[in-house]
């Protein structure tokens, strides 16, 4: 007689086995249970996937989500006018078009087909990028030249997708920091005469400077676009023959360092910018660039930022 609530040992008639051999075999089979869905949701989903006309086999279709779309601000930010505080002022005040009419809508979303403009400019609102190069001797500060010659485009070209523009030149001769962006508001502001954005040089001259110079070079020289006055002038410590000085100055004028060496009777035989800003060579090899970091921006936007704020 069997015990009560257990079921007759015997064998299983698919596998020819009893079921302890069974459960033995596979040890954990007895707690493997299949759940079967309720007939509601299962109808349910599949009648979704009807209507979404796809399934097995097929292809689900591409559904553009509005929540990745830009906001104008961002759109306009990107495209480097402003500041995306700044761009909210620009659309309430109605001076930002899409699609050539005045839109103060802040939490518009800008559609792929459409065109965004200000002051009368198309604008692309891409991410913005910021590139260190340090400029090797013989390239040119232009994106093409006629003569084909090697230009700093050709160092920067795999950089980013984005396109970018130097900030300000340096010449065929010159070497050292160059700074690369599409932000266009920070280049404008970077290049303003009034900025004041401190640059120091390295310079080699063909011949030892005498100290009396080097007075009249730190009190300023007077040339034909004007009167031009480093920061700071002095001896390179490594080299005590007097053929290297050390130049900070915030100039903007053209090829102004060479220019005012010349005009006390030097001539600079390698010049090379080593600091721009808040940016210096260290980790950018010649001929190298690197995408600079998020504190290094901050810091740049700063810099001119403080312009602004002195002119206001």
């Amino acid at each position: 007689m069997r015990e009560s609530g257990k079921r007759p040992e015997g064998r299983n008639k698919r596998s020819g086995k009893s079921e302890r051999e069974s459960n033995q075999a596979k040890p954990f089979e007895v707690f493997r249970k299949k759940i079967n869905p309720p007939k509601e949701k299962a109808e349910r989903t599949v009648s979704s996937k009807k209507e979404l006309g796809y399934g097995k086999g097929k292809k689900r279709p591409d559904v553009e989500d509005t929540n990745t779309l830009p906001r104008l601000n961002q759109y306009v930010a990107k495209a480097g006018v402003c500041s995306r505080r700044q761009a909210d002022e620009l659309i309430a005040a109605g001076k930002v078009k899409v699609n050539g009419k005045p839109v103060r809508t802040m939490g518009y979303r800008v559609q792929v087909d459409d065109k965004v403009e200000y002051e009368g400019k198309t604008l692309i609102g891409e991410e913005l990028r910021y590139v260190l190069l340090n400029k090797p001797k013989g390239f040119l500060c232009t994106a093409s030249d006629e003569k084909d010659r090697k230009t700093v485009m050709d160092l920067v070209k795999k950089a980013c997708k984005e396109r970018i523009y130097s900030v300000g030149r340096l010449d065929r001769d010159t070497t050292g920091l160059l700074l690369f962006t599409n932000d266009g508001e920070l280049a404008k502001r970077l290049t303003n005469p009034a900025s004041k954005v401190k640059k120091v040089y390295h310079v080699v001259l063909d011949k030892p400077m005498i100290e009396e110079d080097l007075v009249a070079l730190s009190r300023g020289v007077e040339l034909e676009d004007g009167m031009v006055k480093p920061d700071v002038v002095s001896y390179v410590q490594d080299a005590p023959d007097g053929t290297q000085i050390g130049v900070q100055i915030d100039s903007g004028k053209n090829q102004v360092v060479r220019r005012i060496f010349e005009h006390i009777g030097y001539n600079v035989i390698r010049l090379d910018r080593v600091l721009f800003a808040n940016l210096t060579k260290k980790d950018v090899p010649r001929g190298k660039w690197r995408v600079l970091r998020d504190k290094e921006v901050s810091m740049l936007k700063v810099i001119a930022g403080k312009t602004s704020t002195k002119k206001a």
